[in-house]
């Protein structure tokens, strides 16, 4: 029998699952502070998933971000329907960004990313919602993703003067 190796797998380690878990959970307790708009899924439940980027990685704070958006979009009732699944997706998506640009430039990471999560996102949407869709959704959608990733870039600071890195 083939003796299993002690060493760490990173990407199934205990502490990081229980991260992921967490950060989750608080996506779903951000899903409750909405912001006002015409989709009701609009909410401060990516903050943990862009948090889990700067501190936990890119890929959990991606999981995290895909995770947290359908949870929240579970909690307002799924309003745009399997579309959501697609948002997910691009949540993912905006979380990688956020990871390889936030290594180069803080300011830099927070403006692209939230140009593509606010603009680039409900663009995406054009070809299912037509422009109207657009034109409501973007700004707030653009705010809310400031706020997020704002907030999240400011918790990560704070951490790191008070517990280290």
């Amino acid at each position: 029998m083939k003796k299993v190796s002690s060493a760490k797998n990173n990407y199934f380690s205990t502490s990081l699952l229980v991260k992921i878990a967490m950060l989750a959970a608080l996506s779903v307790v951000g899903s409750y502070i909405k912001f006002p708009g015409p989709v009701g899924s609009i909410a401060l439940d990516s903050l943990p998933g862009y948090l889990g980027v700067i501190v936990v990685g890119g890929g959990a704070g991606a999981l995290v971000l895909a995770l947290g958006h359908l949870l929240s979009a579970l909690n307002s009732g799924f309003v745009l329907g399997a579309i959501h699944f697609l948002i997910a997706l691009i949540m993912g998506i905006c979380g990688l960004i956020f990871s390889n640009l936030i290594k180069r430039n803080i300011y830099l990471a927070v403006a692209v990313t939230t140009f593509v999560n606010g603009v680039v996102a409900a663009a995406v949407l054009i070809p299912f919602f037509g422009l109207p869709f657009f034109y409501g959704t973007a700004p707030v959608l653009t705010t809310a993703s400031f706020v997020n990733i704002s907030l999240a870039v400011i918790i990560a600071k704070y951490l790191k003067d008070k517990v280290g890195s």
